[in-house]
């Protein structure tokens, strides 16, 4: 019996022409006796069969498949970056790696009553009610090797917002005075394509925009920063209006410029092999020929 019961979680409900988008323990066992394989069984038991295996068919994860026929090229190329390699060249000490996106529409929600603090056995209490007090555009810039953040709030993202948090950097020490600063961007409408390199390598031109590949935000290391954001600044959520919350991230950037260490980035070239080899064998066309074999 319990091999049923661990094939039947491994079947997609909609295949058993059941209408479900996931099965639970209870409909596993509803279904079970609807299919005879036992007059009787509780959720509880199909549970326990599952977890000796980890079966767990009520969760779900998704991906996305690289379709950027230079996703290989690009990915590696940023991937070097990280090495401190550019085109086969090691960095120099005055040149840096920068990588910087927008984190949009971070709201200012005033709860009607305030936060209470943790107690003994109580945990942080946040009012569900709330009133929206307008929203920000956090845009940030991460120096990937020192580790240090520029940010800014904007009202919204765009040319000119983004074009902003880079005047804010390149005019700093130490990249006004550096021989190259490699900006690392997504595909964002802000820093989109060879118009954005265009612009902003004109404007700068000690400046080298390098785009991810199409769907790779995961390989921007901003976005963990933003993650940390997320976790330390924003949630919960209780701002009175829309200049709370650039306080309160501009104070966070100092805190956390002070005791910050770069990132334990260990996804290599050799990693990124890997993963395209396997995603390969899920769907081969997904990629060039001579992507994948970069």
């Amino acid at each position: 019996m319990n091999a049923e019961i661990k094939a039947l979680a491994c079947e997609l409900p909609a295949t058993c022409d059941v209408p479900l988008s996931r099965w639970s323990c209870a409909e596993l066992a509803r279904e079970l006796i609807i299919r005879g394989v036992v007059a009787f069984i509780s959720a509880a038991t199909v549970w326990r069969t599952l977890r000796s295996d980890a079966i767990r068919p009520w969760r779900h994860q998704s991906w996305i498949f690289p379709r950027d026929p230079q996703f290989a090229i690009k990915a590696a190329r940023v991937l070097d970056l990280y090495a401190r390699v550019f085109e086969g060249q090691a960095l120099g000490d005055n040149e840096f790696v920068v990588s910087a996106d927008e984190k949009t529409s971070i709201q200012a929600r005033c709860r009607c009553h305030p936060l209470l603090p943790p107690g003994t056995a109580r945990l942080m209490r946040v009012e569900h009610e709330y009133e929206r007090k307008g929203a920000v555009a956090y845009l940030a810039a991460y120096d990937v090797h020192r580790a240090q953040v520029f940010g800014r709030c904007e009202d919204t993202t765009g040319i000119v917002p983004f074009g902003s948090l880079v005047e804010q950097v390149m005019t700093a020490q130490p990249y006004a005075s550096a021989e190259r600063v490699f900006w690392i961007v997504d595909n964002g409408s802000s820093h989109r394509g060879q118009a954005a390199i265009d612009r902003l390598e004109g404007e700068w031109p000690t400046l080298k925009l390098i785009h991810l590949p199409i769907h790779a935000s995961w390989l921007n290391q901003v976005e963990i920063y933003f993650s940390v954001v997320q976790r330390k600044v924003v949630n919960p959520n209780d701002f009175f209006d829309t200049a709370a919350i650039a306080a309160r991230l501009a104070a966070f950037e100092d805190r956390y410029n002070a005791v910050s260490n770069p990132f334990d980035w260990t996804f290599t070239r050799h990693d990124l092999q890997d993963f395209l080899k396997r995603i390969a064998e899920h769907e081969p066309v997904a990629l060039t020929p001579q992507a994948a074999a970069a």
